[in-house]
């Protein structure tokens, strides 16, 4: 195998920050609603839907891509699973999530993405709040639950801890940098991410920036990272992270920002050490890590031909992204991210004092004028 290189300053590993947790060992509680943003057809919803049976809670589904609603419904009635779903495409440009200061920065520096999981998480943690609902479980719908009965040591966990995640046991969630490190012959390991994550109403006053990592981001308060657990078990689908540049390119910005601040939790530091000077070494050594990863894929005997190159190309997409962020840009985005937080709290007080006292999605879909748009089961 070929030796590998440590990053001077990108930590592969991430897990001293979280508690773990055997579902054995949980309290358990009830879980109010499973959340999935869904763009892929009815099909992939199975599990979801399964869960949601075993453990009694409303599936919310948010809807678009590859995914209808009305298709969802139908399946969840055939399934015998308490959903609402909503066509998402239909309440772009309604006033149920603000615009961002960190998104509008990204659009000036045309570095925005073109995927609306953000959004779609954003609008299931507001209906989850006007609801009253006090634990939720967002479910990305390519993610296989081997023991629902895992979701109820979940919730229980959230009465400590802000947010809980599932470990994965399928496709790595990673990067595609971290997936071609991995790939080559590096230890790079996992963290918990937005695709199988409980969390408990104290956790519903964070939101969802648009951009890679956006989860990483949730976990956050104002500081540091919310106290978050890790129990049970997830699989996730496989993909091929190398199949087009574009997603290296589209991720590296997130997990630049991501990986620069958890590294600095890991040292027991906080998010106001993340200084000028701390992005300045940090982008350095961001991009010796890229260049190693690039290194180990071409010297891997075991990587060749077709696969290879394609990892190729990603990575020199990715490196070729992060020489155009600079120290600056990302001091920028983290002050625009603070803003945004303090935005996103304003907006939920503001839902709130119209909605009153109502504690039912129904209510909640009537109170953001979205009542008719919202398909049932």
């Amino acid at each position: 195998m070929t030796a590998t290189v440590a990053a001077p300053a990108q930590h592969t590993t991430h897990q001293r920050l979280l508690h773990h947790v055997a579902a054995e060992d949980a309290p358990q509680a009830q879980l109010d609603a499973i959340v999935v943003p869904n763009g892929r057809p009815a099909a992939y919803l199975k599990d979801a839907f399964r869960a949601a049976r075993e453990v009694d809670a409303t599936v919310l589904l948010l809807c678009s891509k590859s995914a209808r609603a009305t298709d969802a419904v139908l399946a969840a009635k055939r399934a015998g699973a308490r959903v609402r779903a909503i066509d998402t495409d239909e309440v772009a440009g309604l006033p149920t999530v603000p615009t961002f200061a960190t998104s509008k920065l990204l659009q000036a520096k045309r570095l925005a993405r073109r995927t609306d999981t953000s959004f779609k998480r954003n609008l299931g943690v507001l209906v989850a709040d006007l609801a009253g609902w006090q634990r939720i479980l967002f479910l990305d719908d390519d993610i296989h639950l081997s023991q629902p009965g895992d979701l109820r040591a979940a919730a229980g966990l959230l009465d400590e801890y802000a947010a809980v995640g599932l470990a994965n046991t399928g496709m790595r969630d990673n990067s595609v940098v971290c997936h071609a490190y991995h790939d080559s012959g590096g230890q790079q390991d996992t963290f918990v991410g937005g695709g199988a994550l409980a969390v408990g109403r104290d956790a519903f006053s964070s939101f969802f920036p648009d951009i890679y990592n956006e989860d990483w981001f949730f976990l956050l308060s104002g500081t540091g990272l919310r106290a978050t657990a890790v129990t049970g078990f997830a699989h996730q689908d496989d993909y091929d992270p190398y199949r087009d540049t574009m997603r290296a390119r589209s991720e590296e910005l997130g997990d630049t920002l991501a990986e620069g601040l958890y590294c600095l939790l890991d040292n027991g530091m906080s998010i106001a050490d993340a200084t000028v000077e701390h992005w300045a070494s940090f982008l350095e050594s961001r991009r010796a890590f890229i260049s190693t990863t690039l290194q180990q894929v071409q010297d891997a005997p075991y990587l060749t031909g077709a696969y290879e190159a394609r990892m190729i190309a990603a990575l020199k997409a990715a490196l070729g992204r992060s020489l155009l962020i600079e120290p600056d840009l990302c001091v920028r985005y983290l002050r625009a991210w603070q803003r945004d937080r303090d935005t996103w709290q304003t907006h939920l007080q503001s839902w709130r004092a119209r909605h009153g006292v109502q504690d039912d999605p129904d209510a909640a879909f009537d109170t953001l004028g979205i009542s008719e748009l919202v398909h049932k089961s």
